[in-house]
């Protein structure tokens, strides 16, 4: 028998280790090495140390049969599933980098699963989000890239919740994301090389919505009752409009990713195509409600997403929020959508009906406000937009029964808007910092 010398105890029992790992993955190597157990008393080659081992490496073969909790998670970590992906986040104020993000998530696998942060997670380690943790959970549910969804997920993911999740990789933008401590949340994963990495959208972030909403409220920002004195109020406000103008991104979309939203899909003959059209700004749980609603009266929804020239006509201000582009992709990331209209014109003409085959025309119930006014969605109007619809009889209203538009986003903006500076400036310089650093990674 070749002998094997070891310097000290400690390269031994690291020896061991490691060979006791590997014993575990081989029912043949157990029965071998059980044998030798059996035989190695009568062997004078074996040291001392060697049988101060055996015995209870003996009794730990043995117990093979009944696993520990600590083997039961290498054995889950061994078959964990290749084709499930793991993705989390807080999912603020959902945009197109958000879908893709889970889109190219997807292709990194056959199943998605994704965590979403719940609101105090989310607040320790970042600052308080615009949506609350259910309307986000549901704006998961409904994205046709999601398979699963993981309530209260950790900020950090651990080996463990892997495991647990039968997914053998996380996936995450090539951007740094950090914990409360600022120490890299997918650290412990990418050492253990269970992480993968994928583009990450330039152009539009949550921090830039949350600029951009900031400045918008600046003419009500006096009006609001707060505790800061009004010069260290305006002081502060021309600091980060400045810092906003100077940070200004703009979303590029190329025809590629637009394909890649797309559902290339059209109408069978007989289907039911119902219509509903609108702004779909900062798009939200109401939008999703009144969307979801919409479908189950047909068996084909059309979305027509007007243009943001025409939005900021009757919206005037800032609006819309989010370009064109980004709200098309949203809209599109939704289960319940089979097709979108971009730059739909404002009123409902006979040519788009007849055009597109439209067979219901429909919108969600909203306060009427002045009744001498007309209604799409949160914007008054003086003209039907519906009349040509409501002639034909093909008009219909369904509940909104999550009642939330672009201003009460705003409202929620204003009610915590000191927080939100400080969180704008944080997560505002580590955006500038990741655009300093970044190198070409090829989106999936």
């Amino acid at each position: 028998m070749a002998e094997i010398h070891f310097e000290s105890q400690v390269l031994f029992f690291n020896f061991l280790a490691k060979f006791s790992l590997e014993v575990m993955k081989s029912q043949e190597l157990q029965a071998s090495i059980l044998r030798f157990c059996e035989s190695s008393s009568g062997l004078s080659e074996v040291s001392q140390l060697a049988q101060q081992f055996l015995t209870p490496f003996r009794n730990h073969l043995n117990q093979l049969a009944t696993p520990s909790p600590w083997l039961s998670g290498l054995q889950e970590k061994r078959t964990a599933d290749p084709k499930r992906i793991y993705m989390d986040g807080c999912f603020d104020l959902m945009h197109s980098g958000h879908f893709n993000a889970l889109r190219q998530a997807r292709k990194l696998g056959k199943v998605l699963v994704v965590g979403v942060h719940s609101d105090l997670e989310i607040t320790r380690n970042k600052g308080p989000p615009v949506m609350n943790e259910r309307e986000r959970y549901a704006m998961l549910r409904a994205c046709k890239w999601v398979d699963e969804v993981v309530e209260d997920a950790p900020y950090s993911p651990s080996i463990e919740l892997l495991d647990s999740l039968n997914c053998l990789h996380a996936a995450h933008g090539d951007d740094l994301s950090l914990n409360e401590d600022g120490n890299d949340c997918m650290s412990i994963l990418k050492k253990e090389g269970r992480c993968k990495i994928f583009k990450r959208t330039e152009g539009i972030s949550t921090t830039q919505l949350v600029g951009k909403l900031l400045l918008m409220t600046r003419d009500v920002w006096e009006k609001v009752e707060s505790p800061t004195t009004s010069k260290e109020l305006t002081l502060q406000t021309e600091t980060f409009i400045q810092d906003s103008q100077t940070n200004q991104k703009t979303l590029l979309t190329t025809s590629r990713r637009i394909a890649e939203f797309s559902n290339a899909s059209k109408p069978k003959p007989g289907d039911k195509v119902v219509y509903i059209d609108g702004t779909f700004d900062l798009f939200h749980i109401g939008h999703l409600e009144t969307i979801k609603k919409a479908k189950e009266l047909g068996n084909y929804l059309i979305v027509g997403i007007h243009d943001d020239q025409t939005v900021n006509e009757h919206k005037g201000s800032n609006f819309p929020i989010m370009s064109l582009h980004d709200r098309v992709m949203c809209v599109l990331s939704m289960k319940y959508v089979d097709e979108v209209v971009m730059g739909a014109p404002w009123d409902v003409t006979q040519d788009l009906i007849t055009g597109f085959n439209i067979n219901i025309v429909v919108q969600g119930t909203v306060p009427k406000g002045n009744c001498l006014n007309f209604r799409k969605g949160s914007i008054e109007t003086t003209e039907d937009p519906y009349k040509t619809p409501k002639q034909l009889g093909i008009y219909r209203e369904v509940q909104s029964t999550y009642e939330l538009d672009t201003r009460d986003i705003v409202a929620r903006i204003v009610e915590n808007r000191f927080k939100y500076f400080a969180k704008y400036q944080k997560t505002s310089s580590r955006e500038d910092k990741y655009t300093e650093e970044r190198h070409y990674v090829q989106e999936v």
